[in-house]
């Protein structure tokens, strides 16, 4: 066992560097393995920094500062004695000083930032980044090449207490695709009630990719249009001169997932994208692309969840990975979840996970679709809307519901539960941004309208979260079976589809005391059956795919589309003019028997050194 002598050297030479004499440092007692960072944060100490601006950390009470750094080494070190994928006692006399004045410089960096004078002031996420670098640099001192082969991540999550992933992964499906003897049983098996004969996908003629670099990219995440070729990712251009062209085709190993919304992390390097039935032919759910080369998407994996299927929503974590609804149970019924992924896209948690959560999504139905979420203010929002498994026949009728859950990010426990009345489906839910409530939009479907949500009010029974008849939609919009939205990033601009109204509507809510219409509700749109709907980085243009769900003879929803992305010009007063559309049907109808656009992602390259990633 390393010496707790040795850890107090360590921590007093870091000390020593910012206060400039040595200290003697008493550490707590190693504490049992696998630290926790949340853990360290919560436990910070609170001390003034009687510092002026100019000397940062340099007057910080000294034993606020080794007490933070020893509490870390601490359990870094306390951690690697009991690895059992590390062999031997691991001596810190590779612990490169660098790395250590890389801290204190991390920490100095992040103090001159700060106007106010408390150390726990500084930012959770500054704090936590402090420490990771510790931890990093620990592991890189003590840990020789022995490590080099453990799983990427695998160390990380056992230093930190992180989750270890959750979900597993099949990603070719659960019978491997025979030549010449698995592909026509394609034509041969009937539908099943629910659950469908596990087949491979068929293969689809090579795609010669296209050697051009437009500017702007749009990703269409796309289902063959006979449910027996492989599901794929569409890059196609979205620049004037050359729209429209496709610049590559990236298929995913399996068929019949009915594709459906499309993410980006946060660094732009990688898609996912939700497969609706996969669960169907019992296959993995969530498809992964890297997009590092934006013009060459490759398929870099797939998994499922445990507990829930039927992906939705999905928002991208500002340190990577992500948070998708799941708006089913393993069996397609209720309660869903809130499934959240690691920045290496393994599923590390199904919320909610404590009992209070887990009670309340069983008192009531939990179909979380929509999904936003405000990070400034901690707090999240998902929308029930139906139980999937209600759309397959035999079926009495699709089981609809009226509720939202508002979440506390920080611990992602369910703070309350808020209900529009009758709402028939509330399918979506954004945020305004810059509103000063940080209020929201939810769709609901049935009666056709449009509802306000203030999360910090409170209603008549003390109970957090208030929503509000904002916008009647009109006889378009009701039983619609589907309406989703965009809003326009300074919260002035909301549009809306209506899947079944075959009808895109546009609306000025910068005073939502006075909110205007900016489309004829009684016009004829050149559109049939838009769904996704997604306001450019230009803001110049929506884009609009004209296609919800078609399940097929086994289920009792099957909306009318015509397969097109179609890209409206937005004028100066956020009206909508229709121009241009991709014609996915016709261009792949003879390879993979058409084409099923759901949802798309927008990258624009227009200044270089500002990309943006929608």
């Amino acid at each position: 066992m390393r010496s707790r002598t040795l850890t107090a050297a360590v921590a007093t030479y870091m000390a020593t560097l910012v206060v400039g004499s040595p200290l003697t440092v008493e550490l707590p007692p190693i504490e049992a393995f696998p630290i926790n960072v949340n853990d360290i944060i919560s436990n910070l100490p609170v001390s003034p920094l009687k510092r002026d601006t100019t000397n940062a950390l340099s007057s910080v009470d000294p034993k606020v500062l080794t007490d933070l750094v020893s509490t870390v080494l601490n359990g870094v070190l306390g951690g690697l004695n009991k690895r059992d994928d590390v062999a031997g006692d691991l001596p810190l006399a590779g612990l490169d000083p660098s790395v250590v004045e890389g801290v204190i410089g991390s920490l100095l960096g992040h103090a001159t930032k700060r106007d106010e004078n408390l150390l726990n002031k500084i930012s959770y996420s500054e704090v936590e980044d402090v420490l990771n670098t510790v931890v990093e640099g620990v592991v890189s001192g003590v840990v020789d090449d022995a490590t080099a082969a453990l799983p990427a991540g695998v160390l990380r999550r056992a230093l930190l207490g992180e989750r270890e992933p959750l979900g597993i992964s099949i990603p070719g499906g659960l019978i491997p695709a025979i030549p010449g003897v698995t592909e026509p049983l394609n034509g041969l098996v009937p539908p099943l009630p629910v659950l469908q004969a596990p087949l491979p996908a068929l293969e689809s003629p090579p795609f010669t990719p296209s050697n051009l670099q437009p500017k702007k990219i749009g990703y269409f995440w796309t289902g063959s249009g006979d449910n027996e070729h492989k599901d794929f990712l569409v890059t196609a251009s979205l620049d004037d001169d050359t729209f429209g062209t496709i610049i590559d085709v990236t298929d995913v190993p399996t068929s019949g997932n009915s594709p459906h919304h499309l993410g980006v992390s946060a660094d732009g390097t990688t898609l996912v994208g939700g497969g609706l039935l996969s669960l169907l032919k019992t296959q993995d759910t969530g498809f992964y692309f890297n997009v590092s080369n934006p013009y060459r998407p490759t398929f870099l994996k797939s998994n499922r969840g445990l507990l829930s299927s039927i992906v939705d929503e999905i928002r991208a974590k500002p340190d990577g990975g992500f948070f998708i609804t799941y708006m089913g149970s393993a069996a397609g019924t209720s309660p869903g979840r809130l499934v959240e992924t690691d920045a290496d896209y393994n599923i590390i948690h199904e919320w909610p996970e404590d009992v209070g959560g887990t009670l309340n999504i069983l008192d009531s139905q939990f179909s979380p679709h929509g999904l936003s979420i405000d990070f400034d203010k901690d707090i999240l929002l998902t929308s029930d809307f139906i139980v999937p498994l209600s759309i397959l026949k035999p079926t009495t009728g699709i089981q609809r519901a009226d509720t939202l859950r508002l979440w506390r990010l920080s611990d992602r426990t369910i703070l309350s539960t808020i209900t529009i009345p009758n709402g028939g489906g509330i399918q979506d839910v954004k945020f305004i941004p810059g509103h000063p409530e940080s209020a929201a939009l939810a769709t609901a479907v049935v009666p056709g309208q449009v509802w306000i949500v203030y999360p910090f009010r409170t209603d008549g029974n003390g109970n957090q979260g208030v929503a509000e008849l904002l916008i009647d939609l009109g006889p378009k919009a009701q039983n619609t079976l589907a309406i989703y939205s965009d809003i326009s990033p300074d919260g002035r601009l909301a549009y809306f589809t209506f899947t079944l109204g075959n009808h895109v509507a546009a609306f000025d809510i910068s005073d939502l005391n006075n909110v205007k219409r900016l489309d004829d509700p009684d016009a004829d749109q050149p559109i049939i059956g838009p769904h996704y709907v997604k306001i450019a980085p230009d803001q110049k243009h929506l884009l609009v795919t004209g296609y919800f769900v078609q399940a097929g003879d086994i289920s009792i929803v099957n909306t009318p589309g015509d397969y097109k992305g179609h890209w409206i010009d937005i004028l100066d007063d956020g009206s909508l003019s229709f121009n241009r559309s991709i014609d996915f049907e016709t261009i792949f109808s003879t390879t993979r028997g058409g084409a099923r656009p759901h949802s798309s992602v927008i990258f624009d390259f227009t200044d270089p050194a500002n990309p943006k990633r929608y």
